[in-house]
């Protein structure tokens, strides 16, 4: 592809992504509030607020695909969310709409099915069980996709990213856990397919403890090849397991079900 936009590129996704990514286009145009650092000759930096509809039109036009990393990423006050994840998302995708509908990856995340116990088995059309209002914006993003791709066959991939980090540091995370490398495996073939259509995927490594299964998807050829079990003794040493009450131990969640509503000061 010619141009590839990676919206929330100073964050730590971002950041992973930046340079995993970089051969997928002749063109990686970068996006967010924060510091971007200096463009590489390959790249482009733009500063938006996703708030802001005007700048993101500007932002989406021109690209052929875009990575949404951008937004809210954890539990926060509802005016946060509600900028960055809502009326943010609904001006990408109208951006999306005026400039030839670009493929889109929407990072969705687990945290749409957070109150499902760990030993219910979650299918990608099960009824979402969000765990907090950054579960239910994110519920909302998956929703606005799907309406998007009914009415007007805009493709979205929504990766339910599970934890995405360099490495799983509690318990929970040998089942949530996805590598950067196979994050950025998922990426290529999302942009790569012939067809997309609008499925859930769900953003994990091939962990011996997932809960989730991604068979209805395997026509995107995604292989992820790490898996957590090989952080399994180390975690067990430290932090070790959590009582079998912990929300860690009890919802897929974990501790986001446990925060509270934020509320405005």
């Amino acid at each position: 592809m010619k141009r590839l936009l990676i919206t929330g590129a100073a964050g730590a996704l971002g950041r992973a992504m930046r340079a995993r990514v970089a051969d997928l286009a002749e063109v990686v145009r970068l996006s967010d509030i924060a510091d971007l650092g200096t463009a590489a000759p390959h790249e482009e930096i733009i500063s938006c607020d996703l708030g802001d509809a005007a700048a993101v039109d500007r932002l989406v036009e021109g690209c052929d695909a875009i990575l949404h990393l951008g937004g809210i990423s954890v539990e926060d006050k509802f005016s946060k969310i509600l900028n960055a994840n809502l009326l943010g998302l609904y001006n990408l995708y109208e951006a999306a709409r005026a400039h030839g509908q670009p493929r889109i990856l929407f990072a969705s995340s687990n945290h749409t099915v957070g109150f499902y116990r760990q030993d219910e088995p979650v299918a990608a059309d099960a009824p979402m069980r969000p765990d907090g209002l950054y579960g239910v914006s994110k519920c909302f993003g998956e929703a606005l996709a799907r309406m998007y791709f009914e009415k007007f066959g805009q493709e979205t991939a929504l990766v339910r990213i599970g934890s995405c980090t360099e490495k799983p540091t509690n318990h929970r995370m040998l089942s949530t856990w996805m590598s950067y490398d196979d994050f950025a495996a998922l990426i290529a073939c999302v942009f790569r397919a012939p067809m997309l259509g609008c499925p859930v995927v769900w953003g994990i490594s091939d962990n011996d403890s997932r809960w989730w299964d991604n068979g209805h998807a395997a026509y995107l050829g995604w292989r992820p090849r790490d898996n957590a079990e090989r952080f399994r003794a180390e975690l067990e040493v430290s932090p070790g397991r959590p009582e079998a009450s912990s929300p860690l131990a009890v919802y897929q969640g974990g501790m986001f079900t446990r925060d509270p509503i934020f509320t405005e000061e």
